[in-house]
């Protein structure tokens, strides 16, 4: 009579939709206890599948809100610039009578190589910037928009799977 009354219990529908089948002659007693200790381990998990889907859907949130590049132009304009400046000193100091030239026209020549290479460096760094835009664009665009399941599917399957387990090896067979 335990056997046939415990046979077919099944769980309150608030916690899980599985039906526990005793299959080693366990008490009603015991399968109450079995129950509840299993239930908790369930709850356990829930949480913690819930906490990691929960924090996997803010770092995907994050990444995906990153605002586009910016400031490239500027940054190649400025490396250039200090390249340009630093190249026509160089460049001067190649030759003999640079240092006899006026300093109002070595700092001339020096602002002139400097614009060139700044003007440069503006069009590489807006070159880069407009790549990085379209890597970043492409990235989004391949992501999927909308997770295949949420945080709370996640959360009831890892539950759901940790009470099956452990009721199995209690001795359980369950089914849904």
């Amino acid at each position: 009579m335990h056997v046939c009354a415990a046979a077919m219990m099944t769980l309150g529908a608030q916690a899980h939709a599985e039906t526990v089948v005793p299959t080693q002659g366990q008490t009603p007693e015991q399968i109450q206890k079995d129950t509840e200790t299993c239930k908790s381990q369930a709850k356990s998990a829930y949480d913690q599948a819930l906490a990691a889907a929960n924090q996997t859907a803010a770092t995907a949130t994050t990444a995906a809100s990153a605002p586009p590049p910016s400031g490239g132009r500027a940054r190649g304009a400025a490396a250039g610039a200090a390249a340009g400046a630093a190249a026509a000193q160089v460049r001067g100091n190649q030759y003999e009578n640079y240092d006899k030239v006026d300093s109002d026209v070595q700092q001339e020549y020096r602002q002139n190589q400097a614009k060139d290479a700044a003007v440069a460096g503006a069009v590489v760094g807006g070159s880069q910037q407009r790549r990085d835009k379209r890597q970043q664009t492409q990235s989004q665009q391949a992501a999927p928009q909308q997770p295949a399941t949420t945080p709370t599917q996640s959360a009831d399957a890892a539950s759901k799977q940790a009470f099956s387990t452990c009721m199995s090896g209690k001795g359980y067979t369950v089914s849904l």
